[in-house]
């Protein structure tokens, strides 16, 4: 590996990081780039899953390179008082799906699985085992994690793909049934008819407590299956911890991971929907705009980058003041009734939320009316501190 030089380092390839390297094969293919992921595989284990509104024209085409699953006839919500079918298009896409697609988009030898990367700086990259790489320019996307520089809460997950022994039903995914016990958070549970055979269900909760119990989530899973008569083989199974943030020192997040000349995508970066924790949308724009950029050196997109974080973090504020209100104003249990009367507005409004597009009437008709939660609380939420987004102690962390 030592002496060898490439245009682009991008370290860490997931779903940023991958997006990026797709986006420059296929608009910049003279790039010569190398993609240097820790783990074995490419996007790790997860499914990334997005609405097709969210998406302009030419991320859309970025997308259709990497074959996913399609709903076109919308998906399903469901909530204690209300029930309802949207009719917005809807797609997922599979970690080992990623994978695949990109080794046979990339260039032989630009994937370097297996290996982790040391120290970054402006024009090299230390590997572990002594090798180095040298390039142009180095992006860091190698994911956000916990940073006190952060408030908020956290969004865990625990997801199973089985294989059913009787076809199970299901036509639309069911983006979030909240009629399931709350637990003391809002939970819902989501679920993807991948086949008429298959089916993809997770866990979901908005929660103050950073830690997963996998047991307990894996029996409830298991439960909700059992009640709607789904049996069969388990063909896989993922769980995350995502944070929601309400609020924070930006400044103090970005440079808890600064390396001078080192450009910073994806989580890491800044680019995530600080309510819903979706990052998808912004690295698909992310990587759109490293592809079209007339200057791809390392002090170009260093300044690129960090001009579109601070002016993301900048428009998402009023996302921030949601989820702020939702952690510190509602009652844990009772947080679905927000979503709840939130899916009861207009589809065009929902979609703009979602992609993080939100217009002024949008955000008006959101916080007008009678408030699912007490207005007072919701009030005092938005002059508290919020609370830091520290991992848990080793000992107490799942």
């Amino acid at each position: 590996m030592d002496g060898r030089r490439v245009d682009i380092a991008i370290i860490g390839g997931g779903l940023a990081g991958g997006l990026i390297a797709a986006a420059l094969a296929r608009h910049r293919p003279e790039v010569a780039l190398a993609l240097v992921e820790a783990g074995e595989t490419l996007g790790g284990n997860h499914r990334w899953s997005w609405f097709a509104s969210d998406l302009p024209p030419e991320g859309a085409a970025l997308m259709e390179s990497f074959p996913h699953a399609a709903w076109e006839q919308g998906y399903d919500v469901r909530f204690p008082g209300l029930a309802r079918t949207l009719a917005t298009p809807y797609r997922s896409l599979a970690s080992g799906t990623f994978d695949a697609t990109l080794r046979r988009l990339l260039p032989e030898g630009a994937i370097l699985t297996g290996t982790r990367a040391l120290v970054l700086d402006e024009r090299e990259v230390t590997l572990e085992g002594g090798g180095r790489l040298s390039a142009g320019a180095v992006i860091d996307c190698r994911g956000q994690g916990f940073s006190p520089h952060l408030t908020g809460g956290w969004q865990l997950f625990y997801g199973r793909h089985l294989r059913t022994a009787v076809p199970h039903g299901l036509t639309r995914p069911v983006i979030m049934d909240a009629t399931v016990e709350q637990y003391a958070a809002y939970r819902f549970v989501y679920v993807l008819p991948l086949a008429p055979d298959e089916i993809f269900v997770e866990d979901t909760y908005y929660t103050d407590d950073p830690r997963l119990d996998r047991e307990a989530l894996g029996l409830r899973v298991a439960a909700y299956c059992e009640r709607h008569g789904w049996a069969g083989e388990t063909l896989g199974e993922e769980t995350g911890v995502l944070p929601v943030v309400d609020g924070g020192n930006f400044g103090g997040f970005t440079g808890e991971h600064h390396a001078p000349g080192v450009a910073r995508a994806g989580a890491r970066g800044g680019f995530f929907h600080p309510l819903t924790s979706y990052s998808l949308p912004q690295a698909v724009e992310v990587a759109l705009a490293i592809a079209h950029a007339p200057d791809l050196g390392g002090p170009a997109l260093v300044a690129l980058l960090e001009e579109r974080a601070a002016r993301h973090w900048s428009r998402t504020g009023f996302y921030r003041r949601l989820a702020r209100m939702l952690f510190g104003g509602a009652v844990p249990g009772e947080r679905w009734r927000i979503f709840e009367r939130f899916y009861g507005l207009d589809k065009a409004l929902i979609e703009r939320f979602y992609a993080g597009r939100s217009s002024l009437a949008d955000k008006l008709r959101i916080l007008i009316g009678k408030p699912p939660v007490p207005l007072g609380k919701a009030l005092g939420a938005l002059f508290s501190q919020g609370r830091p987004l520290e991992a848990p102690p080793a000992e107490e962390a799942a």
